[in-house]
């Protein structure tokens, strides 16, 4: 992979991923679940396999965690976004796939998804500052400065969103591809072995959820979806 290529992938990458993290607080159509974000991103650079796989790990492992109320939870897309493209790269510059290498991603990127969940918390405060505006704009019947508010607020979050990919995705690809081949046998061994028991961990979260009649056949559903996705694109 040349270096402009890889600029160019990180660049639609970060645009493309910011666009899928407004649906976490404009159209909220749920493309912005890392099942749907990740795929996507791996469907653009060519391998959806292991964006579905990344996707399934960030859903399990935060799916205790839904925004009820006032909660804002951790920023799963963005994670699940810079996982499933980090690995994608770094694997096409050092030429092998591992399964470890999507594990460390996971290590390296899941802290991140707190900082962002810090970074939209202060985005909403600042909203809660700008709707005192809007409500003086109101009362004027300014409608065209209630509107330029509305899309201010609407930028802000995706300027966010595309830097905190733009800065964190090279350097993710930068650690991974550098630092993985280089890993002594035992550490490459040990992250393999989590990349296996990761599943085990999101589906113990997942079952943690269920308190409400009904819950245990609809994940039980979308478990055996997943796993026969999984094994229809092992098979392609």
């Amino acid at each position: 992979m040349s270096t402009s290529s890889l600029i160019m992938n990180v660049i639609i990458v970060s645009l493309a991923g910011a666009m899928l993290c407004l649906d976490r607080v404009v159209a909220q159509l749920a493309i912005s679940r890392p099942v749907v974000a990740a795929p996507l991103i791996g469907w653009w650079l060519g391998d959806p396999y292991t964006g579905l796989v990344a996707g399934a790990f960030v859903e399990l492992f935060w799916i205790d965690r839904l925004p009820l109320g006032t909660y804002i939870p951790p920023n799963e897309t963005v994670v699940a976004i810079l996982l499933t493209a980090s690995v994608i790269l770094s694997a096409g510059l050092i030429g092998t796939h591992p399964p470890g290498l999507l594990a460390l991603a996971f290590l390296l990127f899941v802290p991140l998804g707190i900082a962002a969940q810090r970074l939209e918390c202060r985005l909403c405060r600042k909203n809660e500052e700008v709707f005192r505006e809007v409500q003086a704009d109101a009362d004027r019947g300014d409608t065209w400065a209630i509107t330029r508010k509305h899309h201010q607020a609407i930028l802000r979050y995706y300027l966010a969103a595309a830097g905190l990919i733009v800065v964190f995705l090279p350097i993710g690809i930068a650690l991974l591809s550098w630092g993985y081949p280089r890993l002594p046998g035992f550490m490459s061994r040990g992250l393999e072995i989590l990349y296996g028991v990761l599943p085990l961990i999101g589906c113990a979260v997942a079952l943690q959820t269920i308190s409400v009649r009904g819950a245990l056949p609809v994940f039980c559903g979308i478990f055996l979806a997943v796993t026969v996705m999984i094994a229809l694109m092992r098979g392609m």
